[in-house]
């Protein structure tokens, strides 16, 4: 398929080389050049602007945008759509809250204009890795794009089957889901980010436990020099608790026990603070969600080792420095 992608960042840029990978047609446009050129060396049509970028596009278009949420994504979606004709599809692949969704999609719809949220989780490894999406539309419009999520999700590589899922929706096993209408896909990644906060805190605490296990404060027969990387690497070999976060963990540890490299000033990218407003709109308890939200807070008052934890994390699975 051809599709056009706005935002060539860490995600933009991976996704629209597994796409050229599996023989998809990409036109790319981002605010720097230097990226458009280097994916133009490897097989994309560049394009100089939107307005280029929807010429170069056979109807009817494609066009996904991988931007930050916000002013930039509202304006481009904005632009592209003044731009697009009837039958068009523009997808919203960054973390936006899912009622700007809901807004966006009976805007567009009242134009001709088809419109997708697509929840996108795998951040910088997507590209080996392949990426979970959580997708929110029309039916029939989402089965027109198949070709480009089963593309774009991992498939179902060597994990075992989930007993009785015979029956159910069968591209969930290769990490692709369409969750309902416009709005769902956003919704869903909205909670998976919550509790990635909370997964995130809970290992960050733990650690600091066992950071702290060796300490002079304690009773002298009480002290426990433990090797937290040790630990870390240990974990990962049969515990109910080994996870790709606890993975990345033990990378950041093996590397340096101290974490010197992090202040532990852990940034929230907006989802976290989504999911907390929902449960209180919902009235449903989320109290481990809500905890390690403040604490992220909290860590840019006065950070510790755990908080050092989450800034590894952050960094290993999506990139993310930490604030200057």
């Amino acid at each position: 398929m051809q599709i056009g992608i706005v935002g060539l960042g860490r995600m933009g840029a991976n996704i629209a080389r597994r796409l050229m990978r599996a023989g998809h047609k990409v036109v790319g446009y981002n605010r720097h050049d230097d990226i458009v050129h280097e994916l133009a060396g490897e097989g994309m049509t560049p394009a100089t602007g939107l307005a280029d970028l929807v010429q170069k596009l056979t109807p009817p278009r494609v066009i996904w945008m991988m931007l930050p949420s916000g002013a930039i994504t509202e304006q481009s979606i904005e632009e592209a759509a003044n731009l697009a004709a009837s039958g068009d599809v523009i997808i919203d692949g960054g973390n936006t809250f899912w009622r700007d969704d809901v807004r966006r999609g009976k805007t567009l719809a009242a134009r001709g204009i088809h419109y997708m949220d697509v929840g996108t989780s795998g951040g910088v490894w997507g590209l080996e890795r392949g990426y979970c999406l959580m997708i929110g539309g029309e039916r029939q419009v989402v089965e027109r794009l198949d070709p480009v999520f089963a593309t774009l999700a991992p498939g179902a590589g060597d994990i075992d089957r989930t007993p009785g899922r015979a029956a159910r929706n069968p591209t969930a096993e290769r990490g692709y889901l369409h969750c309902g209408p416009v709005g769902a896909g956003h919704y869903v990644k909205m909670v998976h980010n919550g509790i990635e906060y909370g997964l995130m805190q809970a290992y960050a605490e733990g650690f600091d436990l066992l950071r702290h296990a060796g300490d002079d404060s304690r009773p002298e027969d009480e002290r426990f020099p433990i090797e937290v990387a040790d630990v870390a690497e240990v974990w990962r070999r049969g515990s109910v608790v080994t996870s790709w976060l606890l993975d990345l963990t033990a990378t950041a540890l093996a590397k340096d026990p101290a974490l010197a490299a992090f202040t532990g000033k852990v940034e929230d990218s907006g989802e976290g603070r989504w999911t907390v407003q929902e449960a209180v709109e919902q009235a449903t308890p989320a109290p481990v969600l809500t905890a390690a939200l403040f604490a992220r807070f909290r860590s840019r008052q006065e950070a510790t080792f755990g908080d050092k934890i989450l800034s590894a994390m952050r960094k290993g699975f999506g990139g993310h420095g930490e604030a200057k």
